[in-house]
């Protein structure tokens, strides 16, 4: 027998050469295949733009291609990336960190499928028998109708009455959304004013655009007239008046009242979505309350009347995740083996990657970046596949030093079925389990998107790479606490799984509040901590942004820049906005020309009239302290720092925001950078920096560590005691033990997720916890600063 190799079995790496997108400066890099990779190196290094922007991005639009032009043009189009040579690809799965939507209909059961096969299997095996899977589904309501319908055949045409009637689970009071909204109107207008004196308090309604056309021009009310003296007619057209067209100068136009408008408009989105000027206005003037004829379940009378085993759809949707996969597997009916089998091992796919405190009724928007990447990858767990490049975005977000092992036994379990996991990743404990480490660097932005290293975990170990240096980095304990302030009381506190928790939260100095991933943590502060505590709250709602915002305009730091822009030089100050006076008309001051190519890869190219500067020659022409506004737009954050500091440019407020950034380490970025180039860490961090501004006593972070390398760890604990010798008090929810080594006080949940947590296990300051070390945290504490075991 011949021992030479096929040839089909020499293609075991993939090849990248001369890679480009976004900040990779000619990259080449060799990738075992069957392998599992972890990428590392600081937030903004290149690492997402090397296995997201270029080998995940080119293996997805191959296979794009393979479907006919028809069905291309259903999909979303992808430009190939910048690089020379892509060689040995395979199909790529993509398990990212970003949120699942946030469609208010959206929940776990609907985005992993468990709902479709819970609702088969009622409507196979519910007593009394109430019709299809359709009629439990809180999306599908229920319709009837008849009518006369004219029907062709053979050349003539006939007349018969027809009827139809369609079984839907949802809800009629509450349209299957499980709340129904409470208005205060008060929030809505001051009923002194008439609409033409500025009555409306609703952002985006003002009396200058369409909305003021079509409120003067209607005709159902006095635009002129306080709303306190309307008529009882004319407060119902201006409140709940149905879609209704209209002729205002000459143009037809539609008008819809108030709460209807708004309906539509904000609540199709879930409120955790909302940009943040909405979403202040939505919790202000509108309560959501359960709704009384379903209790929250979406479902109606009659889709909750049909029961398994004296369980209805509804219970079954409520249950932890964990009881309900113990329910399921207690169900022995032949008649739907395959459909048990398949949600059965759904369900403990659940169990097994750590989300097994979930249940299927919880909304998939109100999940954290970690949560809804573990749930992406449920689809994955028992897949038959191999031969697949899995893609993997910091696997270990949102877990507890406890449950990493576990993710990383998963990771591996699909490497040994033969497959390339790539991993981006900053924690020792995920890097360690790599069989190959490449990391980029050496800095961030235009200082990184090289290759520093390759090798193995041991090599990377002895290598002079920041990564390398910072691998085994463990803060210390602090041998002395800051002494609290105040106290922030929190009584009876049950949201989700809380018990009736009670706790004095310190104030005046930085607390850590931990326990595993579903131990009720963010419940506890995000849900309980009174809004009249002055908190500013710094979640992990991800910013998004088009092309055309940057840092400069996320920050507001644009309009001082403007304004002085326009003082120094006594024109106005929109001419210096590229999203204003002062765009180039060629390209709409985009700075590129896009040409779409309908089931292909639309073409961007530099405007020729701005060369890509985005503005109007003329503009160009007026100077701030030596330098007009696109060239501010390409300084890096640093370098206006400076610039804005003093001499002839400086503008304070500017100068504030960029001190700002530098203290959360984005001091690289270049104001002007589109934030769709941006990383998941540097996006956090630049939130962060707007909300730094906020004026409040309590500052909430919630894991602010997310996408930080081991390297910048230490410059956040930094900013943290930053602002807690300013006089602030901070709460942070986090994981790592570098920042929990690092608390003054520690409140510790658990002891386990679901309803085997909701309990504060532990309080106290970090030394008590490792000496304590009763709980999981504790354990794994005492482990990483090095405090041996006591036999």
């Amino acid at each position: 027998m011949s021992t030479e190799t096929h040839v089909a079995d020499s293609h075991d790496l993939i090849r990248v050469q001369g890679a480009r997108v976004n900040n990779l400066k000619d990259v080449s890099v060799e990738i075992p295949k069957r392998r599992l990779t972890v990428f590392t190196g600081v937030s903004g290094s290149g690492k997402s733009s090397l296995v997201f922007g270029t080998i995940a991005a080119e293996s997805q639009r191959m296979i794009n291609e393979t479907y006919s032009a028809f069905v291309q043009g259903f999909m979303p189009t992808q430009a190939r990336p910048d690089v020379d040579v892509l060689d040995g690809l395979t199909t790529a799965i993509i398990v990212d960190q970003e949120r699942m939507g946030s469609d208010p209909r959206s929940t776990v059961g609907t985005a992993t499928d468990a709902n479709a096969m819970l609702r088969i299997l009622f409507s196979r095996l519910g007593q009394p028998h109430i019709g299809s899977s359709q009629a439990f589904s809180f999306n599908v309501a229920s319709i009837s109708g008849a009518g006369a319908v004219t029907i062709e055949k053979g050349g003539t045409t006939t007349k018969e009455r027809r009827s139809f009637s369609v079984t839907g689970g949802m809800c009629p009071r509450c349209e299957g959304r499980g709340s129904v909204t409470d208005f205060d109107l008060s929030a809505l207008y001051d009923d002194s004013k008439s609409l033409n004196e500025g009555a409306m308090t609703i952002p985006g309604y003002s009396m200058d655009g369409w909305s003021g056309r079509i409120f003067r021009g209607c005709g159902f009310f006095d635009p002129d007239k306080p709303i306190r003296d309307f008529t009882k007619k004319e407060l119902d057209a201006l409140l709940y008046k149905e879609a209704t067209k209209i002729k205002v100068d000459g143009i037809n136009l539609t008008y819809l009242g108030l709460i209807p408008q708004i309906q539509k408009s904000f609540l199709a989105k879930d409120v955790e979505a909302m940009q943040p000027h909405i979403r202040a206005f939505v919790e202000r003037a509108i309560t959501f309350t359960a709704c009384p004829d379903c209790d929250g379940t979406r479902l109606s009378a009659l889709a909750r009347s049909s029961k398994i085993k004296g369980i209805s759809i509804a219970d079954a949707c409520r249950m932890q995740i964990s009881d309900l996969a113990a329910w399921v597997r207690d169900l022995n009916e032949p008649s739907v083996a395959p459909l048990l089998g398949k949600l059965r091992h759904t369900l403990e796919s659940f169990v097994e990657i750590g989300l097994g405190y979930l249940s299927l009724d919880r909304p998939s928007g109100t999940l954290s970046g970690g949560e809804a990447q573990r749930t992406k990858m449920i689809r994955h767990l028992g897949s038959a596949l191999t031969d697949v490049t899995y893609v993997f975005d910091e696997p270990t977000i949102g877990l507890h030093p406890h449950d990493i092992q576990r993710m990383n036994e998963l990771l591996l379990r699909l490497r040994d079925k033969g497959n390339t996991v790539l991993v981006v990743e900053h924690k020792p404990e995920a890097i360690a389990i790599g069989d190959r480490v490449i990391d980029l660097g050496p800095g961030a932005g235009t200082a990184g998107g090289e290759i520093c290293f390759e090798g193995t975990v041991g090599e990377l170990r002895s290598s002079d790479t920041l990564t390398g240096r910072h691998l085994d980095d463990r803060a210390q304990v602090k041998e002395k606490v800051r002494t609290p302030t105040g106290k922030l009381e929190i009584r009876g506190a049950t949201r989700h799984n809380l018990r009736d928790v009670d706790v004095d939260v310190p104030l005046g100095v930085l607390v850590v509040v931990t326990g595993v991933a579903g131990s009720g943590k963010s419940s506890l502060i995000h849900g309980s901590i009174p809004a009249s505590a002055g908190v500013v709250s710094v979640d992990q709602v991800p910013i998004r942004g088009s092309r055309r915002s940057n840092p400069a305009t996320y920050t507001s730091m644009l309009e001082p820049i403007r304004k002085a822009f326009a003082k120094a030089n006594g024109v106005k100050p929109a001419l210096f906005s590229a999203n204003s006076e002062g765009a180039c008309p060629t390209c709409n001051g985009n700075g590129v020309i896009y040409t779409d190519l309908a089931m292909m890869a639309g073409v961007a190219t530099p405007c020729e009239e701005c060369e890509g500067k985005r503005f109007q020659a003329a503009v160009l022409e007026y100077k701030l302290g030596g330098k007009d506004i696109s060239e501010v737009l390409g300084m890096s954050v640093t370098d206006a720092e400076v610039f804005f500091g003093a001499g002839d440019g400086k503008v304070p407020a500017a100068h504030a925001i960029l001190k700002r950034l530098v203290d959360v380490g984005l001091g690289y970025l270049s104001l002007g950078q589109p934030l769709t180039t941006l990383s998941g860490g540097e996006r956090q961090r630049l939130k962060l920096a707007t909300h730094m501004a906020d004026k409040g006593g309590v500052y909430v972070l919630d894991e602010p560590t997310t996408g930080l390398h081991l390297a910048d760890v230490e410059n956040l604990l930094g900013l943290l005691d930053r602002l807690v010798d300013a006089g602030k008090s901070v709460i942070v929810i986090e994981h790592h033990q570098a920042v929990m080594a690092h608390a003054d006080w520690i409140i510790d949940l658990g002891p386990g997720a679901g309803h085997d947590g909701g309990k504060v296990v532990f309080e106290g300051t970090p030394a008590d916890l490792i000496e304590d070390r009763s709980t999981l945290t504790g354990k794994h504490l005492a482990e990483y600063v090095g405090a041996v075991a006591s036999v």
